[in-house]
């Protein structure tokens, strides 16, 4: 084959760029084959059968010691434990939900302090002395993302937990008169019974209105449905 020929050498570029464009054209069929298969296998697959369960406790040793002593130091508060953060924060939606899930949604806060309407006080973040970087970074999305609305976060490390002492005085300025327990009743003075009612029907109808206008009600377990693969 006369390669210095012009008309041979055309023919031979001509066909290896013809070759090349058969190999991108096979080769991007070959991924839409595949991204159109995906889904169809993942949802083929069985809940229980592809991924077996298996319960296991819901706090680390240190985690369950925080808990107790955050309950003694506390005890007129709701404490609650690894707590999703799309549970207690309400954020728009003109960007991608889904979005602002993966990144920070899923993270669970340690321990919520909550007063006795369940409305977030603060965050205990239990963190391990020695951290992977990876784990550094989650802990200050986390805390960024809690500031940010406005949510103290208390860094507690394993195996050097604070005092009882030292949590009351730090939780000093959310205690107010939670700590301090019920105040005693005192006695009201006779209302007619018409009058009674009507004050009643008024605070109904204001409670009523309140619930209605709530902007702090925890987001509902429901929300999230809609983002849920189909699956058995």
């Amino acid at each position: 084959m006369d390669l210095s020929n012009p008309i041979v050498l055309g023919a031979l570029l001509a066909a290896g760029l013809a070759l090349v464009m058969l190999l991108a054209t096979m080769r991007a069929a070959r991924q839409r084959r595949r991204a159109r298969t995906a889904p169809a296998r993942r949802e083929a697959l069985d809940t229980i059968d592809a991924w077996p369960p298996e319960a296991v406790r819901v706090l680390t040793v240190s985690e369950r010691e925080a808990f107790e002593l955050l309950k003694r130091a506390l005890p007129g508060f709701m404490v609650l434990a690894q707590v999703p953060l799309a549970r207690f924060l309400r954020v728009p939606t003109q960007h991608s939900y889904a979005e602002w899930m993966q990144r920070v949604g899923s993270l669970n806060a340690d321990l919520v302090l909550c007063d006795s309407g369940s409305r977030v006080l603060a965050v205990i973040d239990v963190r391990a002395v020695q951290e992977s970087e990876r784990s550094q970074r989650r802990h200050e999305r986390l805390a960024r993302v809690l500031a940010a609305a406005g949510i103290g976060v208390h860094v507690w490390r394993e195996g050097a937990l604070p005092t009882l002492a030292a949590v009351r005085s730090s939780f000093g300025g959310v205690m107010g008169p939670a700590a301090a327990g019920p105040a005693a009743p005192r006695a009201a003075p006779r209302m007619p019974a018409a009058q009674v009612q009507e004050l009643l029907a008024a605070g109904d109808r204001a409670a009523l209105q309140r619930s209605r206008d709530s902007v702090d009600e925890p987001v509902p377990s429901a929300f999230f449905e809609d983002m849920e693969p189909a699956g058995r």
